[in-house]
């Protein structure tokens, strides 16, 4: 039997929305760096991310998010796995751009290291 639909005209019909991950913006790694640094791959800037991730986990903790509600909250297990939660939170926020401390960090011990 064939589709009902495909008789319709295509004048009017909604285009599909574009894919979310064509409109990301590039990985922060693949910025440039300063000039004569090394590329953004090595373990200063990874020491750099872990950094902003663990600066990140602690704001977000502060901000209050993973808190158990008072009422019907999940019990002592979501209290022990919240950390873990905001953690890969904090990591993905990293991974998406940031707040850019790690981009700070890097700039500054390479700038240092160039002298």
């Amino acid at each position: 039997m064939p589709d009902p639909l495909s008789a319709l005209p295509t004048v009017g019909r909604p285009s599909p929305l574009p894919s979310p991950a064509l409109s990301r913006p590039p990985p922060f790694e693949s910025l440039p760096g300063p000039p004569g640094a090394a590329p953004r791959d090595g373990p200063l800037w990874r020491a750099a991310r872990d950094l902003e991730t663990g600066f990140l986990t602690e704001m977000l903790k502060s901000a209050g998010l993973g808190r158990t509600p008072e009422q019907f909250g999940g019990g002592a297990g979501e209290d022990q796995f919240a950390s873990f939660l905001r953690e890969e939170q904090a990591r993905a926020m990293v991974e998406a751009g940031g707040i850019g401390l790690a981009k700070t960090l890097y700039d500054s011990l390479t700038k240092e290291t160039t002298r």
